[in-house]
């Protein structure tokens, strides 16, 4: 299959000394949902900046679907959709504007414009607030007016940073399944989090990035193998009246106050048999989050073998 993103020997130094790239060599298939994971600092906001020509590179060499990011300045920026971790639109523009005036940077006619802001608005939630000015949206709104915008031209590849923070659980729900949709059809996803969870609903593959090296670069399938289990906190939206029964599927379950359970399943349970779990037991979860961070974990691991000669 054809590459939509090919990164050879990459470094990044910026002019304060900082390296914040190492000879990252990394690939992600057209069509893939992949996930690109590592802790603040690591090197994945810069892989982005690189990528979208805001960053110069410093030694190597980036190509999307095959043409160089920059000597093809144009037609990479053609392709490429990012939508960045900070809300960066202005507070006081009307909602359908912000995605119109970007639709305009593309050179789309108006009446393209119109119709692919109506489309994805809708998509995502946000038509009925089209004349509302932007300030008013909450946090998840603003978010799925960041992706709305980077869609209205149709990227065939769509860069997401950190799309979900902050936001709650049963948004961050209706997010997965839009972009799920979006990558059947045929985008190819790029997901930057810290969120291992998340990365395991959506991706299918994944480079784990630590101090500007990819430290690991493999299937989700692999990479999740490689975990045997993981403790889940969940808040609960109500208080529980009678003592949940949640069957085989969760290893153990301890009860921390009325609203909040602390479960442990195998890493081999997907997330979304977790969820449909809660929904067969009427649980109206809150919130989830890890107790350890597994993620992390991993991460340690990976630089201790590095740091040892064991890793390739």
């Amino acid at each position: 299959m054809a590459e939509a993103i090919k990164i050879n020997s990459l470094s990044k130094t910026y002019e304060n000394g900082l390296l914040a790239l190492k000879n990252v060599n990394l690939s992600v298939e057209e069509g893939d949902f992949f996930a690109l994971l590592g802790p603040n600092g690591a090197g994945k906001s810069t892989i982005i900046g690189i990528l979208s020509t805001l960053v110069r590179k410093s030694a190597g060499n980036v190509t999307i679907f095959g043409k160089n990011v920059e000597s093809h300045v144009y037609e990479t920026k053609l392709e490429l959709g990012v939508v960045p971790q900070e809300v960066n639109f202005s507070q006081f523009e009307k909602v359908g504007d912000i995605v119109m005036t970007q639709a305009g940077y593309y050179g789309l006619s108006r009446k393209l414009a119109t119709s692919r802001a109506e489309k994805y608005l809708k998509k995502l939630g946000l038509w009925d607030k089209r004349n509302e000015r932007s300030r008013s949206l909450s946090g998840g709104m603003k978010r799925r007016l960041m992706i709305a915008r980077a869609l209205v031209h149709e990227p065939r590849l769509l860069i997401l940073d950190e799309p979900t923070a902050g936001v709650d659980i049963e948004l961050r729900r209706s997010m997965w399944k839009f972009l799920s949709e979006l990558n059947e059809s045929g985008t190819t996803i790029i997901l930057t989090t810290h969120y291992l969870e998340e990365a395991e609903q959506l991706c299918r593959n994944i480079a784990i990035i630590d101090g500007g090296r990819i430290v690991e670069h493999c299937s989700m399938k692999d990479l999740l193998a490689q975990l045997d289990s993981q403790t889940y906190v969940i808040e609960l939206s109500q208080p529980m009246t009678e003592v949940i029964k949640f069957g085989p599927l969760v290893a153990s379950a301890h009860v921390l106050d009325s609203l909040t359970l602390e479960i442990t399943i195998s890493s081999s349970v997907g997330m979304s048999s977790l969820f449909d779990l809660f929904k067969n037991l009427d649980l109206d979860v809150k919130d989830l989050r890890m107790k350890n961070n597994r993620l992390e974990q991993l991460f340690l691991t990976k630089l201790e073998k590095l740091e040892e000669g064991r890793l390739v």
